[in-house]
C-alpha cells in the first residue's frame, strides 16, 4: 500500500476514535440524572458529582443542581449576585469556584446549608468591595479572597471579627480604596493595615467635625438674619425713637399755651 494511503487511513482512525470519545462523554454527562442543560456533570474519585458550568455566560446560579454535587465550577461566567437560597439542597457540595464572574453583593444566607459540608470557596476576580457575616454565616471554608477591589473602611473593620472563614483567607482581602482616603491603605493587606489604624475613630472624628461646622453654619445663619432684620428695621426703630424723644416738648408746648389764654 502507497505512503500516501496509510496516512489516509491513520487520519480517517484518529478521527473517528476522537467522535467516539466526544460521543461518549456526551452520552455520559446525559446518562448522569438531573445534569443541568448549560453543565457537564461527571462521577467525581470522592463520591457525588463534580458539575462544571464554566464558561457558559451564565446570569445567575442554575435552579437544577443535583443534590449529590460534590464539585461545582461556575467560574468565568457573569453573575452579579448570588441569592440567598442559590445552594439550598446540596448537602455534599465541598468545592465552589464563583471567580472571575461580576459579583459585586452577596445576599445574607448566600451560603446557607454549606456550613457542614463546603471546604473550598473561590470568590476571587470579583467586584467586591466589602464582606457580609450574615452572607457566610456560620462558614468556615478557605477561601479566596483575592483579586476584588475592597474597600478598606469602617464597615469592613466590623465585619471582619465576626467571620468564621479560615483565618488564612483574610490576608488576601488587600485595600484597593480606603475611607478616609487620608488613611491611605491603598495596596496593603487590610488584616495588617486594621492592627494599626481605626477606621471607625477617624470615621467618628470626621463625623464630630461635621456635626460641628454644621452647627456653626446654623449659628452664623441666625445671627446674619438678626443684623439683617435690625438693619432693615433700622429706619422704622429710628423713626419711633425720634417720635417718642419729641413727646414732652410737645406736651410742655401745650401747657405753655394753656396758660397764656388763661392770662389773656
Amino acid at each position: 500500500m502507497p505512503i500516501g494511503c496509510h496516512a489516509v487511513a491513520s487520519c480517517l482512525s484518529l478521527t473517528f476514535t476522537l467522535l467516539l470519545h466526544v460521543l461518549d462523554v456526551c452520552l455520559s454527562n446525559h446518562a448522569v440524572n438531573g445534569c443541568p442543560e448549560s453543565c457537564f456533570c461527571s462521577e467525581s474519585v470522592d463520591g457525588g458529582l463534580v458539575v462544571r458550568c464554566s464558561d457558559m455566560q451564565l446570569m445567575a446560579v442554575p435552579r437544577d443542581l443535583p443534590n449529590t454535587t460534590r464539585h461545582l465550577y461556575l467560574d468565568n461566567n457573569l453573575l452579579l449576585t448570588i441569592p440567598s437560597d442559590a445552594f439550598i439542597g446540596l448537602p455534599l457540595l465541598f468545592k465552589l469556584d464563583l471567580s472571575h464572574n461580576k459579583l459585586a453583593y452577596l445576599e445574607p444566607g448566600a451560603f446557607q446549608g454549606l456550613a457542614d459540608s463546603l471546604s473550598s470557596l473561590d470568590l476571587s476576580s470579583n467586584q467586591l468591595e466589602t464582606l457580609d457575616p450574615k452572607a457566610f454565616g456560620d462558614l468556615r471554608a478557605e477561601t479566596n479572597l483575592s483579586h476584588n477591589p475592597w474597600l478598606c473602611d469602617c464597615r469592613l473593620q466590623l465585619a471582619m471579627p465576626q467571620l468564621l472563614l479560615d483565618p488564612s483567607s483574610l490576608t488576601e482581602v488587600v485595600c484597593n480604596t480606603s475611607e478616609p482616603e487620608k488613611l491611605e491603605a491603598q495596596g496593603m493587606p487590610f488584616i495588617l493595615v486594621a492592627t494599626e489604624l481605626d477606621f471607625c475613630a477617624a470615621l467618628q472624628r470626621t463625623t464630630d467635625v461635621a456635626v460641628l461646622i454644621t452647627m456653626f453654619g446654623w449659628f452664623t445663619m441666625v445671627i446674619s438674619y438678626l443684623v439683617y432684620y435690625v438693619r432693615h428695621n433700622q429706619e422704622d426703630a429710628i423713626r419711633h425713637l425720634e417720635y417718642l424723644k419729641s413727646l414732652p416738648n410737645r406736651q410742655g408746648r401745650y401747657e405753655e399755651s394753656l396758660t397764656l389764654n388763661t392770662r389773656l
